[in-house]
């Protein structure tokens, strides 16, 4: 490991708004904090609102600074990257936004029934091979349940066409209620100042020509949910190292 992330990720681990907890340390036990976010870590009583895959936490900080009366926190493996946002956070003293790094195939472990009121997906792997592996998959659906409240919205913002088809074949299928829906979100009536925060990748694609595509649903907590059954074209550009316009 380069000296560079080295001191990063020393850095962060003097921060108390960041939590570092991946799969090997947490195992089979659930994480103190589940259940606890309000009390123990923000120490007031407002929604908290995830975003999975937060990469450098751009996405984070900004939601953070635009609804102070809500608690936001950025979950990644990635510790590197997540450096970034969590500095941003400490050097604007923002006191609503925390970090979490760990594998989201554990994020039950660290939050109890109820306690999320919504999840960001900001431009998540499409894993056009694995379907268990994508994030709106409905195995992670199925987990997010365990924690969000009833009929708690999941937002989806991404540049993959593979990726915003399948989640809404997945809502189709589910009868899951759309709150938004576009292709093409820049040219789009639902864009606002929250739709406009840019993440690093968003302004790569963009730069590329690539449209960028929103989805926000509601996720009751009903029926089992089922796969949908389709066929769905591949991103064609995914196969020359994201570089190449569709």
């Amino acid at each position: 490991m380069s000296k560079n992330k080295l001191a990063r990720f020393a850095e962060m681990a003097s921060y108390d708004h960041v939590i570092e907890a991946p799969y090997h340390q947490i195992q089979n036990q659930d994480h103190g904090l589940k259940g606890n976010w309000a009390k123990s870590f923000f120490k007031n009583e407002n929604p908290l609102i995830l975003e999975l895959g937060c990469g450098k936490g751009e996405y984070t900080v900004s939601l953070a600074e635009h609804f102070p009366d809500k608690n936001f926190v950025g979950v990644d493996i990635k510790g590197a990257r997540m450096w970034k946002g969590s500095k941003q956070a400490h050097e604007k003293g923002l006191k609503n936004v925390g970090f979490l790094r760990t594998n989201i195939e554990i994020i039950n472990k660290f939050f109890a029934e109820e306690e999320v009121s919504e999840i960001w997906l900001t431009f998540p792997d499409p894993q056009m091979k694995k379907a268990r592996k994508r994030l709106t998959a409905t195995n992670f659906l199925e987990m997010y349940r365990k924690f969000l409240v009833e009929n708690g919205i999941i937002h989806l913002k991404t540049d993959s066409n593979f990726q915003y088809l399948y989640t809404s074949e997945m809502v189709k299928e589910n009868k899951l209620k759309i709150l938004a829906n576009t292709d093409d979100l820049h040219n789009s009536p639902i864009l606002n100042k929250v739709l406009s925060i840019q993440t690093f990748y968003e302004k790569q694609w963009r730069d590329r020509g690539i449209n960028i595509k929103y989805l926000s649903f509601e996720l009751d907590r009903n029926e089992p949910l089922r796969e949908p059954d389709v066929e769905i074209e591949k991103d064609k550009y995914r196969s020359f190292g994201r570089t190449a316009r569709e």
